[in-house]
């Protein structure tokens, strides 16, 4: 049985696209979009992808939860109840974005990719990935966070240093 995280992601994931796969079938009947979802990101034409208000603001809302979670758990004081609160916080924002983001449809499917790597670290701070601490997911998270900002167009985006 599906947790009710995984409903609520394959359907905020499904509608855009849904309606990607639909302009990309009327514009072009060879190319399909729905292996790039678990794809590597990529840039546009060697160019960020244009961001909008909706974006830079729920992405700047996950930074700072990362950033204070990561902090925390480097310094060894975050209990189970804070990572559980963590948890919704960044689902909050991840709502947030796919509700009230409105991208070109390339530009979307890479922010798709890169929110499919905040769930895989939503799902490893919520304790369902065997084998990992939670403190793994806030590293996975980070690392999205920073492919966004390699890959987004966002002014004055830090990146996270999650070297070992």
């Amino acid at each position: 049985m599906k947790s009710p995280l995984h409903l609520v992601v394959a359907a905020l994931l499904a509608l855009p696209l849904s309606t990607m796969a639909g302009t990309a079938m009327a514009g072009n009947t060879t190319h399909s979009h729905g292996h790039e979802v678990h794809g590597t990101m990529e840039l546009n034409q060697g160019q960020k992808w244009e961001t909008d208000a909706a974006l830079r603001q729920g992405m700047s809302e996950l930074h700072q939860i990362v950033s204070t979670g990561l902090d925390g758990a480097h310094a060894n004081t975050l209990k189970s109840d804070d990572y559980k609160k963590m948890s919704g916080e960044i689902m909050t924002q991840f709502t947030y974005i796919v509700e009230n983001c409105d991208l070109e449809p390339e530009a979307d499917t890479q922010l798709h990719i890169l929110l499919g790597n905040i769930i895989q670290g939503v799902e490893v701070i919520e304790g369902k990935v065997s084998g990992e601490q939670p403190e793994n997911g806030l590293v996975k998270m980070a690392e999205a966070l920073n492919s966004y900002g390699l890959h987004f167009d966002h002014p004055n985006w830090g990146n996270f240093d999650v070297s070992h």
